[in-house]
């Protein structure tokens, strides 16, 4: 008894015109045109405080350089074969002087890592397999290991717990 599912290929959605974002688009575009407005009064207004104008023109389309960056980057596509997942997975290209810093680099974090983490291995060799001291008390038997720790307040009062 065996039944037969059909799986179909999920399609990315294809964008026509401006693109997928509309709302940079039109921003940009009415940055331009208000701009250009601006500049125009400034030019033909007969208006005694006209570069005021044509300045402010130019910083607006200037304002409208945000937009279309914003337009652009959003409309980038990027193929899922390149995509690539950087969590758990090794990169092919680690290799020379950026391998060997991200080599570094990872065991250094995982050695800091390890070293707060509860029976972990740290700098100073604690861990499961480091040797018993007379502070860390444990039996024979296998009994959890205690430790003497001393808490430190702002009045500087030890209490041992």
């Amino acid at each position: 008894m065996s039944t037969s599912v059909q799986v179909e290929a999920v399609m990315e959605r294809q964008y026509r015109g401006v693109g997928r974002c509309k709302c940079s688009f039109w921003f940009a575009v009415a940055h331009d045109v208000l701009g250009v407005l601006i500049m125009l009064v400034g030019m033909f207004g007969g208006l005694a405080i006209h570069d005021l104008f044509i300045y402010g023109g130019a910083i607006v389309i200037f304002f409208s350089l945000i937009w279309w960056v914003f337009w652009y980057s959003g409309n980038i596509d990027v193929p899922p074969a390149e995509l690539e997942d950087d969590v758990g997975t090794k990169k092919l290209k680690n290799r020379g002087l950026s391998g060997m810093v991200r080599r570094v680099s990872t065991r250094l974090s995982g050695g800091i890592r390890n070293s707060f983490r509860k029976g972990g291995r740290g700098a100073a060799g604690e861990g499961p397999e480091a040797p018993q001291h007379k502070d860390n008390r444990a039996s024979a038997a296998g009994q959890q290991r205690t430790t003497d720790m001393s808490l430190y307040t702002i009045s500087e009062n030890t209490t041992v717990s």
